[in-house]
């Protein structure tokens, strides 16, 4: 008999999309039978999304949290100092993982802002996640049906970029993506497409000077050490390309908007953001808390389900 796989489950902005999205997940039997679900976060806040949808709650998932304040709980109206509980659920959920209670973790949407201004010192669950698991670095990808796309910087303004790419960077993210797509999507050897950071990939440092200075050299870097990073190609045309050839496994993109901006337009509700590079695996999906229709029963929820059962099958695999 196959013994399930325990997955944690951060509720997220309680305020947001997030109940809804989880509770109309874990109302498909066919979803609550792919793991054991340990949820934190709040049961009556999951109930009341659930109602909101027609439906229930089921009773036998297994919800750890205090309860909110009830009086005057209103979806989409976040009150002063709410980012806390986003907070207070993502650490317990991740402290599940690092004890051995679950084997892989799955989280729901948040809100940054409100979480800083709650004290929470990171721009995302990503960076937190690294320092939490105490890894050097992590990768995040974004993992659709016709698309995977990584980034090599994620939640920093665009001035930035240049200024945080480097030979030594890349050839460590490229590294970390090559494993993830090996052992986690068991893609036996990874073809990886590489964007340069400028238009055109720089018209041979006409038009700039990161693809000639810092991107191909990390690319002849990872070749020696055995992996197939391609490129640096043009961001403009990559993504057509891939879409109409398939031919790669992955696009690694230089900046966040870059790379997710063509993946949601092809992928929006359906990608499964994965953050590669920690002791276990963690999903999420690939939207936010949505204030503007939570409550309102119309969330579409297929990437919360994705996303769940992508964590299932990889903690499955630990």
């Amino acid at each position: 008999m196959t013994t399930l796989p325990t997955v944690a489950v951060s509720m997220g902005d309680p305020y947001g999309i997030g109940p809804e999205v989880l509770a109309a997940a874990l109302a498909r039997p066919a979803v609550r039978r792919l793991a054991t679900w340990l949820i934190f976060g709040d049961r009556s806040v999951l109930e009341k999304a659930a109602r909101t949808r027609g439906l229930r709650f089921p009773k036998s998932i297994e919800v750890l949290g205090g309860e909110l304040a009830q009086r005057g709980f209103r979806f989409g109206r976040p009150p002063p100092g709410s980012g806390g509980h986003a907070i207070a659920y993502l650490e317990a959920a991740v402290a599940a993982v690092k004890d051995g209670r679950a084997g892989g973790l799955c989280t729901a949407p948040v809100h940054k802002e409100l979480m800083a201004r709650a004290g929470f010192a990171y721009p995302g669950h990503t960076d937190y996640l690294r320092d939490a698991f105490g890894v050097r670095r992590v990768v995040m990808m974004l993992a659709g049906s016709k698309l995977r796309v990584a980034l090599a910087t994620v939640h920093v303004p665009l001035a930035e970029v240049p200024r945080r790419l480097s030979v030594s960077g890349l050839v460590e993210t490229l590294t970390i993506l090559d494993r993830g797509l090996r052992e986690n999507f068991r893609v036996r050897r990874p073809r990886i497409a590489v964007t340069g950071v400028n238009p055109h990939a720089g018209e041979n440092g006409l038009l700039g000077s990161e693809e000639k200075e810092i991107i191909a050299p990390a690319l002849a870097r990872t070749r020696r050490k055995g992996i197939l990073g391609l490129g640096p190609f043009p961001a403009d045309s990559l993504f057509a390309r891939q879409l109409r050839t398939g031919e790669f496994d992955a696009i690694l993109a230089m900046s966040h908007d870059q790379g997710l901006g063509p993946l949601k337009a092809v992928e929006f509700e359906r990608a499964v953001n994965v953050t590669l590079g920690l002791p276990r695996p963690r999903t999420s999906p690939d939207h936010g808390v949505a204030f503007d229709i939570a409550g309102r029963g119309i969330a579409d929820p297929t990437s919360m389900i994705e996303a769940l059962r992508l964590a299932a099958q990889l903690s499955g695999r630990q």
